[in-house]
């Protein structure tokens, strides 16, 4: 997806929880008792692109701004007068993880136990006792210089894993050493190489499976030698148990291609026949005396995608391998593979999608001992639009391993969970507003997150469903600091992790689910709080603009003891790619942060036509026309902003990276007048040049809408560049959005002799890491001071 720093192109984060979603600017928390990692500041930036005519200037278009009067994003207190004995947050403060709000992560091993990491050493936490013990000790890491770790499924084994070499956004090779706690000692000379691509226990015992040089490797046990299922992995054209770039990017959003029964019989893998898809290459400048060119198969709009089939291997014996069949009506046509998903041993469910994503099989298949039938599916067509937010959720199936539970768009277009037996899907929830996701399921119970509560598309909440009602779990923890909420359950749901991300300072509590109340507080950031108690920290303010008929949510940074009566620079930060989200509940730490303190810029997000979590009708605004309504939504919003009457109208600004700089490159080129200038960070110029599974989602492939490509460029727009600032942004190795779409657009702006400012970072990728972040934020602020001035 085009997706921000670090997020996919298209940032699937702009509309996923997690984000995948909403671009630009330094957000994170410092994850503290993470199982998984110690403390990570998880920077999170996303972009996603929008495509289509762009038709900017907005005629004809009514607009209503309101200012809801619902309880603004708290960052300290609601408002603050500037107290002189306070500081301001600095630039420097962005990049100081101290600074950031500390997350809580932990992993669930039982109904009752789970793990968290503490000054580099693996707990146990009993929930029912209280007690603490040590799992796995510091000193095993340091033996092995490991970074994290997977633990087997009867907790008898501990994969370390070590030498993490990056590859793509979720991809990675590694080293993986085998310790038996038992013993306390490591498995010498396991057989499993280095450079490892994925690694993945058995849901049950202790078999694992891994894939190595493209290929597949069974163990049928920690000190049992490797046994290899394929044999055809090829570097660059065939992936065995492992996705390529698109899929990897767009579709799985990871890095798995291989799925373990329940019962650990059997492994379900995916092979990626990329031989006819063309490849990208840039250079890879690197230290040595020439550099070096990297390849990527990479498929573009209208070119050959990878050919998909899935397999399921027998583990006890690895020389019965058998194909899941594609059904016929998708068989004979381009498709994808969209989710794998294991009922039982002899059960097994599989979403394909058409290659167009606007119709979909979920097909169910039964195990006869030599092949697998197919014997039940459930067709889902979109008429509006594509089929999900970004790539199909996975079902759920329900205790009877017969019926599911799936996430999908009811009659009025608004997505609700459908309960799904013997082909007929019936919804279970409904109402104008959506399920986010499904969390659980447990044998009367559904488990769910949605934007119910309170009319706000950008709040988040945890509800119960059964057969008697739906209870929220969530909607009155901690009052208005709380409106941003998630659970991760335990195994049979006795007891969850509550994660409240705002509006207020973070907070995370362990909580008793048979009375839901908590029981133990695990992060209530009271260091931080205390840390920004002596920093003047801006003020949110939230609201909704009506544009053509709809109600649309901003936000605004505010500065420090903001004053209506006087006149304030506006920075838009923006992604509007499409399912994304910016207006949200969620408390933040970003760049914006030093921009409203120290700089007493107010900046402001607007999620317009196209965006998320309201419904089909706003989201598939966009379909086929990507780089219009997105575009004019914007301009419609600062010259509302303006009517505030605290908005300086000759300083208003735009910014964005991935889709959002896409956006921003669009509206500067507009000649709307609104902006004097904007930033662009790794924007895509023309969607010919994006990969096919995110734009053909959107718009189709180019035969199919020739004057919805060709009139949504940024190129076509460079003469109009004239009357803006224009700063362009791009690494030179970015595998996502390539070097190629920013080379596009200085050309042609050279073309038509417009003055304008570039940077490029030297083989940094899409999310610019490394010391290229907090150097494109420095250089984005100067620019920015410079443009005020």
């Amino acid at each position: 997806m085009v997706g921000g720093a670090p997020m996919s192109m298209l940032c699937r984060d702009g509309c996923g929880e997690g984000g995948r979603r909403g671009g630009g600017g330094v957000s994170g928390f410092l994850v503290f008792g993470a199982a998984s990692h110690s403390a990570v500041l998880a920077l999170s930036l996303s972009l996603q692109f929008p495509i289509a005519k762009v038709l900017l200037g907005v005629f004809g278009v009514a607009v209503v701004a309101t200012l809801i009067a619902v309880p603004t994003a708290i960052y300290l207190r609601e408002e603050q007068s500037g107290n002189h004995n306070q500081r301001s947050f600095t630039l420097e403060d962005v990049f100081n993880s101290t600074l950031k709000p500390r997350s809580y992560s932990l992993k669930w091993i039982s109904d009752l136990e789970y793990l968290y990491k503490f000054q580099d050493s693996v707990y146990l936490y009993n929930v029912q006792t209280g007690n603490s013990t040590v799992f796995l000790s510091e000193d095993k890491f340091s033996e092995k210089e490991a970074y994290d770790y997977q633990l087997s499924a009867d907790s008898k084994y501990v994969a370390f894993l070590s030498n993490h070499s990056k590859l793509w956004r979720h991809s990675f090779t590694a080293t993986y050493s085998l310790y038996e706690r038992a013993s306390e000692k490591f498995i010498p000379n396991s057989g499993i190489p280095d450079e490892v691509q994925y690694f993945a226990w058995a849901p049950q015992g202790n078999k694992l499976a891994y894939v190595w040089d493209n290929d597949v490797y069974i163990k049928a046990s920690p000190a049992s030698p490797p046994q290899q299922v394929t044999f055809n992995g090829r570097d660059n054209q065939i992936f065995n148990g492992i996705p390529d770039w698109v899929y990897e990017e767009e579709m799985f959003s990871s890095s798995q291609g291989l799925w373990w029964s329940p019962g650990a019989k059997f492994v379900a893998y995916a092979e990626f026949n990329d031989t006819e898809v063309h490849t990208i290459e840039y250079t890879w400048y690197g230290d040595n005396q020439y550099p070096s060119t990297v390849s990527i198969a990479y498929p573009k709009p209208g070119t050959p995608n990878p050919i998909v089939k899935v397999f399921v291997v027998d583990t006890d014996n690895v020389t019965k391998i058998t194909e899941v069949v594609v059904p016929s009506s998708f068989g004979s046509g381009e498709h994808y593979l969209a989710s794998v998903t294991w009922v039982t041993d002899d059960r097994i469910a599989v979403q394909w999608l058409k290659r167009l994503q606007n119709h979909l099989i979920l097909q169910i298949y039964n195990f006869n001992g030599s092949s697998w039938d197919p014997v039940e599916n459930l067709e889902v067509h979109s008429e509006s639009g594509w089929i999900g937010r970004f790539s199909p959720p996975e079902p759920v199936f329900a205790a009877d391993q017969n019926s599911y539970y799936l996430l999908k768009s009811d009659s009025r277009g608004y997505k609700h969970i459908h309960h799904v037996e013997g082909g007929n899907a019936i919804a279970i929830t409904s109402g104008n507003w959506e399920v986010i996701d499904i969390l659980k399921v447990t044998a009367d119970s559904v488990y769910f997150s949605s934007n119910q509560d309170g009319d706000r598309p950008g709040g988040r909440n945890v509800y119960k469903w059964t057969k008697q009602g739906t209870t929220c779990l969530t909607c009155t923890s901690h009052g208005d600091n709380c409106q941003y909420n998630s659970a991760y359950f335990s195994h049979n749901a006795s007891f969850y992790l509550l994660s409240c991300r705002g509006p207020g300072i973070p907070y995370y509590a362990l909580v008793d689910n048979k009375n839901n109340q908590e029981i133990k507080t695990l992060q209530n950031n009271t260091v931080f709080s205390d840390l920004i108690s002596g920093i003047q920290m801006p003020t949110m303010r939230r609201g909704t603009i009506t544009v053509a008929g709809y109600k649309l949510w901003y936000q605004m940074f505010l500065p420090p003891g903001f004053d209506e009566s006087k006149q304030y620079p506006l920075l838009i930060d923006v992604y509007a790619g499409p399912c994304s989200q910016k207006a949200d509940f969620l408390y933040r730490v970003s760049w914006s942060t030093y921009l409203a303190s120290t700089e007493k810029i107010i900046v402001a997000s607007f999620d317009g036509r196209g965006s998320g979590f309201q419904g089909d009708k706003i989201m598939h605004e966009l379909y086929q026309r990507l780089g219009t309504y997105e575009v004019e939504d914007q301009i419609t919003a600062v010259r509302e902003f303006i009517k505030m009457g605290f908005i300086d109208k000759e300083r208003v600004a735009i910014w964005g990276w991935s889709y959002g700089g896409y956006v921003t490159s669009m509206a500067l080129g507009s000649g709307s007048g609104v902006f004097k200038c904007g930033m662009a960070v790794a924007p895509v110029s023309k969607w010919e040049y994006y990969d096919t599974i995110y734009t053909e989602r959107y718009m189709r492939q180019p035969s199919e809408n020739p004057e919805g490509y060709a009139n949504t460029t940024v190129t076509a727009r460079a003469k109009n560049f004239h009357s803006v600032q224009y700063l362009l942004v791009h690494g030179t190795a970015d595998d996502n959005v390539h070097f190629q779409q920013a080379a596009e657009i200085s050309e042609a702006l050279v073309d038509e002799q417009v003055d304008f400012e570039a940077m490029w970072y030297t083989d940094k990728d899409h999310g610019l890491q490394g010391s290229a972040y907090q150097h494109v934020y420095t250089h984005m602020t100067h620019f920015l001071k410079r443009c005020f001035a």
